[in-house]
C-alpha cells in the first residue's frame, strides 16, 4: 500500500478516544495519513547536555535558558491561596549544585510522581526570578524508565484542546511503527528525491538523526505530492488537447452593436481580450482561457461581451460567481445590458425556493433560458442545460477544481473562461491550472481617478471620521470594514456588530447606517447592499463580506480599521469599492502601533501603488504563492507538506517530472508506475476531490 492509498481515521491509534479525536481534528488530522504527514513546527535538539549552572551563565534579566539535565528532587513546597488554589512547587538540584524550582501549574498530581529523593531526566526552558531559577513547561522522565524522550532530537507539534507534545509523540512513533514502516514508495527508484524512500522519510521528518535530515525529508514528500498534483493537471490538459471538434463561426454582430451602445469605449487591452477570447471559441480546442485584470478594470464586461457571441450562435452560456451578493449583481448588470437586445437570462443559487427553481431548471433544460448566472448551485446535478457552449468562472480562487470542472461538465466541449482580480504569475498559472492561456486587462476606463490612500495609526480615528463627514455633507458614501462579526477571543480588536452602534450613536448620529456581514441572512443582506445602493443609508459597516464585486459608484470613502489584519490581496479589493466613478475616492487604514514587520510592509505597499499587479507581487514575496492565488483558502488543494510559498522550485520541478512521465510511450502503465499510479488515484480522491 502506498501513502496516499492509507485511509484509516485516526481513532484506529490506541489511546485516541472521543476527546483526543475532536482535538487532532481541530488541528486537521483525521486519518492515519493526516497524522503521518503533520509536518513538526521546530525541533527540540536534547543530544547536549545543559545543566542550572550552564542555565545561569547564559541569562539575562528577560531571557530564557535551555536545560537539559539530570536531577534530583529535593522537596515540595506549595505557593498560592488556599489549600484548593495553591499550586506545587518542586525543588531539584543537579550535578552542578545548583538549585531550580518547577512550577506545576494545574499539575499537583506530579507531587507523587516526583517524590524527594527521585532522580530525574529534565528537559524544560528556565527563567531566573525570585533569586531562583523556574520554570512552568518542562518535560521529565525517570533515569530508571525506558528511554523515549531524551538523548535525541524531537519534533514540536502545534498543539490543540489537552493534547501535549509527549502524547502528539507516542501516537506519531505508534502510527510509523503500525502503517508508515510498511508503506510502497510512490516513485520509482531514480524519481526519488536524494534516494528517500516514502517510510524513511516519513520517519525522517518526525524522528531525525540529524536536524538538516527533516528538511531533506520534507522535501521529498513535497515533491512526491506535487508530482501527484501535477500528473492530474497534466494529465487533464493532455486530454484538453487531443480533444478536438469542428471549428464552430461565431458571428459578432450583436456584440458590437452592443459595446458600440456602452456610454463608453472599451479600452484596448479589453478590446484585446475580446477578441482572444472570441477566437478560442471558434477554435477547433475547447477554451481553457484566465482572464485577469485589476480591480474595477472591466472583466465582467469582457466576459458578457463574449457570451453574446455564443448566445447569438444558438448556444447558452453560464455564468458563475462565489456569492450570493457577487452573482446577484451580475444578473442585474447582464439584465439590464442583454435583456434589452432579446438575450434572456436567469438567476440560480441554492437559496431560490422550489415554486421558482422547477420551472428554471425545466427552462435551461428546454434552451427557453441563453444566461444563467448563479452560484455553486449551476453545477449540481438537477441543473441541466440543452446547449452548454461556454462556462464563465468569476473570482477563480474561490472555487475547487472539482466545482470548475462540475460546470464544464455541463455541456459537450464546453469552453471555459475563468477570471481573476488577483493577478498571478503565468509560472505559477500554469503550475496550478495546466495548459492555460492568459489575457490580461491592465488598462481601467477612462476618467477614473485613483483612489487616495491614506494611512492613520490607531488614536487618529477623529481625523479620519471628520474626513469621512465632509464626503457624506457632499452627498457621498461611505464602508467601514472591520476584522470581526462581534467581539471575539482577541482583546482590543474592533468588532463590526458594536462599531455600527457606535458610530450610529456617538460618532455620525446625523447619518443613516447600515450593516452587513457573513451571518446576516441574504435576503436581509441583499436588502441592506440594495438600500446602500439607492442611497438610503449613508454608511454602510461590514466585513470583508464587501471584499469581492460590491459596486456602488457614489461610495467615496473605504475606511479599514486593524487593517493589519488583513492581507494586501483584501485590502486592494476592498480599496477596489471606492473609485468606480469619476468622482475622487478615499482609502483610509487604520493600523495598531504593534505592527509586525510584514504588516509594516503591507502598509508601505498600499500607500504606494494603486496597481494591483505590483501588489499582487509584492504579496506573492510577502506571503507566498499559496496566500495569492487562494490555494490555502478556497479548497483547490489541501496540501499537507508542499508549500507553494517556499516549495516553488519544486513544483516546477514536479511539473516536468509530469510531463516526463506522461509523455512515455507507455506512461503510467509502465510496471514501475504502479505505485504511482495507485497513489494517483488515491491523491486525486482525497486531496483534490475531497
Amino acid at each position: 500500500m502506498t501513502l496516499w492509498e492509507l485511509s484509516e481515521p485516526v481513532s484506529r491509534l490506541r489511546g485516541v478516544g472521543g476527546a483526543t479525536a475532536r482535538d487532532l481534528a481541530n488541528l486537521g488530522i483525521k486519518a492515519i495519513l493526516d497524522l503521518l504527514l503533520f509536518v513538526p513546527r521546530t525541533y527540540e535538539d536534547r543530544r547536549t547536555p545543559a545543566s542550572f549552572g550552564d542555565a545561569l551563565q547564559h541569562l539575562t534579566a528577560s531571557d530564557s535558558a535551555r536545560v537539559n539535565t539530570r536531577a534530583r528532587v529535593v522537596d515540595h513546597s506549595y505557593i498560592g491561596g488556599r489549600s484548593g488554589k495553591r499550586t506545587l512547587k518542586v525543588q531539584l538540584i543537579d550535578g552542578s549544585g545548583r538549585n531550580a524550582s518547577l512550577l506545576c501549574f494545574g499539575r499537583n498530581f506530579l507531587a507523587s510522581k516526583l517524590p524527594p529523593g527521585a532522580e530525574i531526566r529534565l528537559f524544560g526552558h528556565f527563567q531566573h526570578r525570585y533569586g531562583e531559577l523556574q520554570a512552568s513547561g518542562f518535560e521529565f522522565e525517570h533515569v530508571d524508565a525506558p528511554g523515549g524522550a531524551f538523548d535525541r532530537i524531537l519534533p514540536v507539534y502545534p498543539l490543540s484542546g489537552s493534547l501535549t507534545q509527549g502524547g502528539v509523540r507516542r501516537l506519531t512513533e505508534t502510527a510509523l511503527a503500525h502503517y508508515g514502516s510498511h508503506l510502497v514508495s510512490t516513485l520509482p527508484a531514480p524519481s526519488r528525491t536524494e534516494g528517500w524512500t516514502t517510510s524513511a522519510a516519513l520517519h525522517s521528518l518526525h524522528f531525525p538523526e540529524q536536524v538538516a535530515d527533516a528538511e531533506s525529508a520534507r522535501k521529498a514528500l513535497a515533491f512526491e505530492e506535487f508530482l501527484l498534483l501535477q500528473l492530474r493537471i497534466v494529465r487533464e490538459a493532455l486530454i484538453r488537447r487531443e480533444t478536438t471538434r469542428s471549428k464552430t463561426p461565431l458571428p459578432v454582430e450583436r456584440r458590437r452593436t452592443l459595446a458600440r451602445a456602452l456610454p463608453f469605449s472599451l479600452t484596448d487591452d479589453q478590446e484585446r481580450a475580446v477578441e482572444e477570447i472570441h477566437s478560442d471559441l471558434e477554435s477547433s480546442q475547447p477554451m481553457h482561457r484566465l482572464l485577469q485584470g485589476d480591480v474595477g478594470s472591466g472583466k465582467t464586461l469582457v466576459a458578457l461581451l463574449s457570451a453574446v457571441a455564443c448566445i447569438e450562435g444558438g448556444y447558452q452560456v453560464a455564468l458563475m460567481a462565489p456569492t450570493e451578493l457577487l452573482a446577484r449583481q451580475h444578473a442585474d448588470n447582464a439584465a439590464r445590458m442583454l435583456e434589452p437586445a432579446g438575450i434572456r437570462t436567469a438567476f440560480l443559487t441554492g437559496s431560490l425556493k422550489r415554486s421558482m427553481r422547477t420551472p428554471l431548471l425545466a427552462a435551461l433544460a428546454a434552451g427557453e433560458v441563453d444566461l444563467a448566472v448563479g452560484t455553486h448551485a449551476l453545477f449540481t446535478a438537477e441543473v441541466t442545460f440543452r446547449n452548454l457552449k461556454l462556462a464563465i468562472i468569476d473570482e477563480q480562487q474561490r472555487f475547487g477544481v472539482l466545482q470548475r470542472a462540475a460546470l464544464q461538465a455541463k455541456g459537450p466541449e464546453t469552453d471555459l473562461l475563468i477570471t481573476t482580480a488577483t493577478p498571478i504569475p503565468r509560472t505559477l498559472a500554469l503550475g496550478l491550472f495546466g495548459d492555460v492561456d492568459i489575457s490580461t486587462i491592465r488598462t481601467m476606463p477612462p476618467g477614473r481617478k485613483p483612489v487616495v490612500t491614506h494611512l492613520a495609526r490607531a488614536g487618529n480615528e477623529a481625523k479620519v471620521y471628520e474626513r469621512v463627514r465632509a464626503e457624506i455633507a457632499r452627498g457621498n458614501r461611505a464602508y467601514f470594514v472591520y476584522p470581526l462579526i462581534e467581539e471575539g477571543v482577541t482583546e482590543g480588536i474592533k468588532n463590526a456588530t458594536a462599531m455600527r452602534d457606535m458610530l450610529a450613536g456617538e460618532v455620525f448620529p446625523e447619518a443613516r447606517i447600515g450593516l452587513v456581514h457573513s451571518r446576516i441572512p441574504e435576503e436581509e443582506k441583499e436588502a441592506t447592499m440594495a438600500a446602500f445602493s439607492r442611497g438610503d443609508f449613508d454608511i454602510l459597516v461590514a466585513t470583508s463580506v464587501v471584499e469581492v464585486g460590491v459596486d456602488v459608484a457614489s461610495a467615496t470613502c473605504m475606511v479599514i480599521e486593524h487593517a493589519e489584519r488583513f492581507g494586501l490581496s483584501a485590502l486592494h479589493q476592498l480599496r477596489g469599492r471606492v473609485g468606480r466613478s469619476h468622482l475622487q475616492s478615499y482609502c483610509f487604514l487604520l493600523y495598531s502601533e504593534e505592527l509586525t514587520d510584514a504588516g509594516k510592509e503591507r502598509m508601505r505597499v498600499m500607500h504606494r501603488t494603486n496597481d494591483g499587479f505590483e501588489i499582487a507581487e509584492e504579496d506573492l514575496r510577502i506571503r507566498g504563492p499559496g496566500n495569492v492565488v487562494g490555494t490555502r483558502q478556497s479548497g483547490f488543494v489541501r496540501l499537507h507538506i508542499a508549500d507553494l510559498a517556499g516549495d516553488f522550485a519544486l513544483l516546477q520541478s514536479a511539473r516536468h517530472a509530469a510531463e516526463r512521465v506522461l509523455a512515455d510511450d507507455r506512461g503510467l502503465l509502465q510496471p514501475a508506475h504502479q505505485p504511482l499510479r495507485a497513489a494517483l488515484g488515491a491523491f486525486s480522491e482525497r486531496v483534490i476531490e475531497g
